[in-house]
């Protein structure tokens, strides 16, 4: 079927970590089966990474839906100096 994604931008400040809940990336397929749904990060935040929260420091190209509803996904700034404000889309 046809994918929908609602992401809501997420603004992050110098040194800041946030957590990825549903309220950000929201997807539907159309299936019944909305934890199997897979995120490839495309454009990677400037200033920081995207990590699973169980490999702090470790950069991450895809997450689940399903890590998404655990809350094991995190947007973390990386404390540059020139950046204080970065958002995430």
């Amino acid at each position: 079927g046809d994918i929908v994604l609602l992401a809501k931008p997420v603004t992050l400040t110098e040194g800041d970590r946030v957590t990825l809940t549903t309220d950000v990336p929201v997807a539907t397929d159309g299936t019944s089966k909305p934890e199997k749904l897979l995120y490839a990060v495309s454009l990677p935040p400037v200033h920081g990474q995207i990590e699973h929260i169980n490999y702090p420091g470790v950069p991450i190209s895809s997450y689940s839906q399903l890590e998404v509803v655990a809350q094991k996904v995190s947007n973390v700034h990386d404390n540059s100096h020139g950046a204080s404000k970065e958002a995430f889309r």
